[in-house]
C-alpha cells in the first residue's frame, strides 16, 4: 500500500458517493482543499482522519483495503439482509448462493 493506493481508493469511493472533493472536505469538517491534497498524493490522513473517512463512506477499514469489494453499498445491504436470516433460512439460501457463484465462473 502506498499514497497512490489510498488516494485512488478515496477518489473511487467519493465518485461512487457522487460528492466533490470540496464537498467531502467540508462534510468532514476540514478545509476545502483537504481531500484534494490527499487525492493528489500531497498528504496522507492521520489514523484518526482515516477512520473518519471510513465512517464517511460507511465502511470499515478492512473494506477500504479490500480490493475485491467494488460495490460496497450493495455488498453491505446484502450482508445486513443475511444477518437477519435464521438458521433454517441460511441452510436454504447457501446452496442458491453456491450455484450463483459457480455460474459466474
Amino acid at each position: 500500500m502506498d499514497k497512490k493506493y489510498i488516494a485512488d481508493r478515496i477518489t473511487e469511493l467519493r465518485l461512487k458517493k457522487n460528492v466533490s472533493e470540496y464537498q467531502m472536505s467540508l462534510e468532514l469538517g476540514k478545509n476545502k482543499g483537504y481531500i484534494q491534497n490527499i487525492s493528489s498524493g500531497r498528504s496522507l490522513p492521520s489514523m484518526t482522519q482515516f477512520y473518519e473517512i471510513c465512517q464517511y463512506f460507511d465502511i470499515t477499514p478492512q473494506q477500504f483495503f479490500d480490493e475485491e469489494l467494488h460495490n460496497l453499498p450493495l455488498y453491505q445491504k446484502a450482508c445486513d439482509l443475511l444477518k437477519q436470516l435464521d438458521e433454517d433460512d441460511m441452510i436454504t439460501i447457501i446452496p442458491l448462493l453456491k450455484r450463483l457463484t459457480i455460474k459466474q465462473k
